[in-house]
This record gives C-alpha cells, structure tokens and sequence, in this order.
C-alpha cells in the first residue's frame, strides 16, 4: 500500500471511530452493519427520534396497521429468509402489543429483535405515560432482553442482541430503549466481534457420541428419523436427505419440521403427532431405534409419554442441552447443530441396505391406513381444497397459517418438498398469525408465491393488515377455509364436552368479499364444490393480492386424532 493509501485508510477509520451520532442514529447505523434491509412496525411517541431517523436513513420500513401484525411479519420474514426478523415499536401498549409475537418466537425458535421505545430514564418507575415494564414483562419469553440506559452501549447492544438472536438456538431479543438515550449524542464504534464469555452454544458434537449412534443403527432393525425445525433452522435439509437415503432410514417429521425432509420421497412418512399420519405415528411406536434431530418431543409430538416410542433406543441431536432429556429419557444425547451433527454423520461413509422388513412392514401401513375423508356431493370439503391449492400451486407455494383445524389439514395434504416454504405457530398455536406472517413471507421471498390459508376466525384478528397488501400491492393469495366456527375449539366440544358448543360458533360472519373490496382487492367467494378448482386456478393466475373465501363443510372434523391421555397406537378416525 502507498503512503497515501495508508493515510487515507487510517483517516477514514479514525472517522468512523470518532463519529459522533444521536442514539437513534446509532440503532440505524447498527441495522445497516447487520446488513438489515426490512423493518416492520408501529411509531409512538417514545420511538419518534429513531422513526425520525428512519425517515431519513432511507431503511424500507412496512408500517402495519397493529403491532400485532408487525411482530408476525417479522416472523414470517426470519422463517424464510434465515435472517433475524426486526420489528419497531413504541412503549407501553405499543410494546405490549407484540409480546404474543415474542412468546411465538420463542417456542418455535425465530430470531427476531425487537426495539421497544421507553419513556425517559428520568421517569422511569413511575408510572409514567404509556411506561410499561418490558424487560420484566419480556423475561420468560426472550432468550434475552436489554434496557440501555447509556448512549455509548448502543453498538455493543446491538451486535450482542444479533449475535444472540441467530446463534444457537435461535429466539427472540429484546432492546428497550428509553426516549432520552435515543436522542443523546455519543461516539458510534461498531464492534466487529464480542465476547460472552457466559454465552457459547455447542455446535460441534462430541465424536464419541456420534460414534454411539452409528454403532445403535448397526445394531438396529427398526430404525426411524424424527426430523423437527432444528433441522431447517441450521440449513441441514439437504445433509438430512443424504444421511436418511445413505441408511435408509424412514423419515417422519414433526408440525414445524415439513420441508425438512422431501414429502414425495420413498423414504417420508409424514408428520407424526395428535394429527399426524397413521404410519408415521405407528413407525414411532414401533421403532426399535429413534434418532431425533432437532425436535423437541413436545406432547403434541408424543402423546401419553408412559406409551411413547416403548421399546426405542432414544438418540437425540439438538443445540439446545436444556431439551435433553426434558421430556423423554435420552439414551445418546448429542449436544449439536443439527447441520453440523448431519455432516459428521455423513463423513462417517456408513451405509445401509438393509431393514428391508422394517420397510416392507411401514408400505403396508401406508397401503391400508392412508388418509382420507369422504366427499358429499353437496358441500366443500377442506381436506378436497388443500389438494386443490397444492395441485394448483405446484407443492412450490410459500404456504402460512394461523392455527386450528386448517393448519392440520394444510400439514397433512400439502406435501412440502423444498425447505422453508412451511411457516406456521407451533407451540404458541397463535391464532391471527398466519396472515402477517404470509406478508412476511413475501417481503423475505418476493419471487415466489405465497399462499396464506387461514381460518375464518383467525382471520378477523389481524385482517386490518389488508392495508398492506392494498397499499404495496403486495401478491399473497388469502384461502379462507371458512367453517363458520372456531373449527378446533368445536370438534373438542363435539368429541368430548358432549356436543356442547360454548361460544364457538359464527352464526354471523362479515361479508369477506365486501371487505376485500373495500382495500381494493379482488376476493371470490366459492360455496359450490364444483367451481372451486376454477375460481382457485384463477385468482391464483391474478397479479397482485386475492381473497378466497371458501365455505367448507361446516361440522368437518380433522382424523387421524390421538385423543388426550393416548398413545400412538390408540389413534381414532383411522381409515375404516
């Protein structure tokens, strides 16, 4: 280098070094250097300085029309982007509004960091306006939180809150940010690494270990993956797909695992769980060796955990240790990312050509207890309509839910083969976040086609973000898979509080297509089977936003169940 060259390197890091900035400047500045691109959220009075900033940084900002609404997008952002979703609100009900967010976030492993504006330090405790206690409220239900109380905290806050938020296990971060710190001026120096000495997840796993489960798979004669989100939210898919096909191991996956195995591959038996397929549910019960890589047995997964996998060695891959052995016995645990574990079982060259009855055994399953539902002539069927949208989309479609029956029937006849096009609330079970988690969707993936299928319920509790799609123009595809109920909350009062329908039904509804077209958004509305593969065909063929509203058989109840209390072997609703 030049002796000009040196000088002028040197000047401009002394530069940046020295700069000074306002707070607010250095929130901004800290996303542009996290390579940040998208915001979601909501101004208020405690955040103005860092939306004045906004507006004058140039960051695209999406302004929902309820907190709510923002945290969920952010959501979908980070489940198909991989990136950290971030989301930006005021203080008090502002921030209280995305705690929903946070705790979905939480459970199912999302990163996202939220800014939460604060009154000034000088108040803080008492009472203020709009002053609520985030870091309190937010404890249980962040993987971590921070109150800056310093300007000069700013940058390394910022690095340590991302750095949190995608490592690991991912999850939420939370930075609460008094007004007084944003708009007080301090000397900005972004640090390029940091250091938490209490902070080291392991992501390489231990040898012997991996050693233990090889050896358990020689051994075994009935083996089966059990594949969960861990998986995608390493990028392990295609490391999955070699390993499973080298063994020749099945494959079942949970809720928020589909996609991280092919659905159309031999190998796949499905989603496992209270709805889950009777094979893969079976293939768990019988199994003589589990290997569970990046799932973390939750009892939806398992049933009655005294009849779960009885007679199974249990393997267990996860860069979480707090879920080994949480709720089931571990007998190979491997503190890992679940990438990482993939390649170095891979590396291994083992392979296997055997388990031939054990595959034979699982195609009889398949063969005789397939799913099924049976079709009236008269009325919509919503498992008929989920093949519809995957017949018509291909199986390429970005898919979103809330929760409920249609998210069970969506995982059940959607058949995912590319991973992170399956975004749902798994342990929250979050109803209204389908919708702003499909902006989300496609605002990370704005080539591809995102579909939302929501129920009609869920539906009117983060419908006002229709204003986005009206404002952007933004082409998400809303399926209304309206059953006039709150579907799953009525099938559990038909099977077990005797038909009792305690305030789950909707004698009235909101006339959906009328309220389409108030944002200026073509819907359709379908009550006649037969014209509903041409009305899907053609709004999905339409540029821009469309709303469907699809009326379903009203009293239809999702099968194969496993009822509370039972067993995998105990499912009702199996194929007659």
């Amino acid at each position: 280098m030049s002796m000009d060259l040196e000088v002028e390197a040197k000047t401009q890091a002394a530069e940046q070094t020295d700069t000074q900035m306002s707070g607010s400047q250095m929130i901004l500045q800290s996303l542009v250097e996290e390579g940040v691109d998208i915001i979601f959220g909501y101004p208020g009075g405690a955040i103005l300085p860092t939306y004045d900033e906004i507006y004058k940084k140039g960051i695209r900002h999406i302004l929902a029309r309820h907190e709510q609404g923002a945290v969920h997008a952010a959501e979908g952002y980070a489940r198909v982007s991989g990136k950290a979703g971030v989301c930006i609100v005021t203080s008090g009900p502002g921030a209280t509004n995305v705690v929903t967010g946070i705790a979905d976030a939480m459970i199912d492993s999302l990163p996202l960091i939220v800014i939460s504006g604060q009154v000034a330090t000088s108040v803080i405790g008492t009472d203020a306006f709009q002053e609520a206690d985030m870091v309190g409220i937010t404890m249980p239900i962040t993987k971590h939180n921070f109150q800056i109380r310093d300007v000069q905290d700013i940058p390394t806050v910022m690095k340590q809150a991302f750095h949190i938020a995608t490592t690991g296990r991912p999850g939420p971060v939370l930075i609460d940010l008094p007004k007084d710190v944003s708009t007080n001026v301090g000397t900005f120096n972004y640090p390029k690494h940091i250091d938490l000495p209490g902070y080291q997840p392991t992501v390489q796993p231990n040898r012997l270990q991996i050693k233990k489960l090889n050896a358990a798979i020689k051994e075994a004669k009935r083996p089966v993956i059990l594949a969960g989100a861990g998986v995608l939210l390493s990028g392990g898919s295609s490391e999955l797909a070699t390993f499973a096909k080298t063994r020749n191991i099945p494959v079942v996956t949970t809720l928020l695992g589909l996609g991280s195995f092919p659905e159309s591959e031999e190998l796949s038996l499905g989603m496992a769980g209270m709805h889950g397929l009777y094979t893969a549910n079976m293939a768990l019960h019988e199994s003589d060796l589990l290997i569970n890589i990046g799932a973390r047995f939750d009892d939806r997964l398992t049933g009655n955990l005294d009849h779960f996998a009885p007679n199974a060695t249990i393997a267990h891959v996860d860069v979480d240790p707090a879920e080994i052995g949480k709720n089931i016995d571990t007998d190979i645990p491997i503190v890992s990312d679940a990438k990482r574990a993939l390649e170095i079982l891979n590396a291994s060259k083992e392979e296997n050509d055997g388990f031939k009855a054990w595959h034979e055994h699982l195609t009889s399953y398949q063969e005789e207890n397939p799913l099924w539902y049976e079709e009236d002539g008269e009325t919509l069927k919503p498992q008929k309509l989920l093949e519809l949208i995957y017949e018509e989309t291909n199986g390429e479609a970005i898919v979103t839910t809330d929760v409920g029956q249609h998210q069970m029937w969506t995982a059940q006849y959607y058949q995912f083969d590319e991973p992170d096009h399956w975004v749902t609330s798994g342990g929250l079970g979050t109803m209204g976040f389908g919708f702003p988690a499909a902006i989300g969707a496609q605002f990370a993936k704005p080539d591809k086609a995102v579909v939302a299928v929501i129920g009609d319920a869920g539906f009117q509790m983060t419908l006002q973000e229709l204003s986005i799609l009206q404002e952007l123009n933004l082409p998400v595809k809303i399926v209304i898979v309206n059953n006039a109920s709150l579907g799953m909350v009525r099938q559990w009062q038909q099977l077990f509080y005797e038909e009792r329908y305690s305030h789950s039904l909707f004698p009235i509804q909101p006339d959906f297509i009328k309220l389409a077209e108030a944002y200026n958004i073509p819907g359709f509305k379908v009550e006649n089977p037969d014209e509903a593969r041409d009305v899907l065909k053609k709004g999905l063929e339409m540029d821009g936003p469309v709303l469907f509203d699809f009326r379903v058989t009203s009293l239809e109840n999702v099968y194969p169940m496993i009822a509370p209390g039972k067993g995998h072997q105990e499912m009702e609703g199996v194929k007659p």
